[in-house]
């Protein structure tokens, strides 16, 4: 694949930058030169390699999901919350109705 000048002024207007005539001259064979670097990535055989998300192993590290593990903020607390708020029902917080 191969661009030209016209396709660079496109580009550059699709992306919304100013670009002078000797600046689009000058990017022509950068990208030219990009373009044929990744058309030699897809000439690479890389039949039997698995897909990686990393270069080095990663496992997350997760805590074990414990209800309650907090005795703050764990649960079991409802009676202790509502009693700050201005108005409770049927165990949850009362709000004002919004749609009519």
């Amino acid at each position: 694949m191969s661009v030209d000048t016209a396709t660079v002024a496109k580009i550059a207007s699709l992306a919304r930058l100013k670009v002078t005539e000797a600046d689009l001259a000058a990017m022509v064979p950068e990208l030219n030169g990009i373009l044929a670097w990744v058309e030699q990535l897809g000439e690479v055989d890389v039949t039997g390699v698995e897909p990686m998300t990393a270069v080095i192993p990663n496992h997350l590290r997760l805590r074990d999901d414990v209800a309650n593990a907090d005795p703050l903020t764990g649960g079991g607390i409802r009676d202790a919350v509502l009693a700050n708020a201005p108005a409770a029902e049927h165990g949850f917080f009362g709000v004002p109705k919004v749609i009519e």
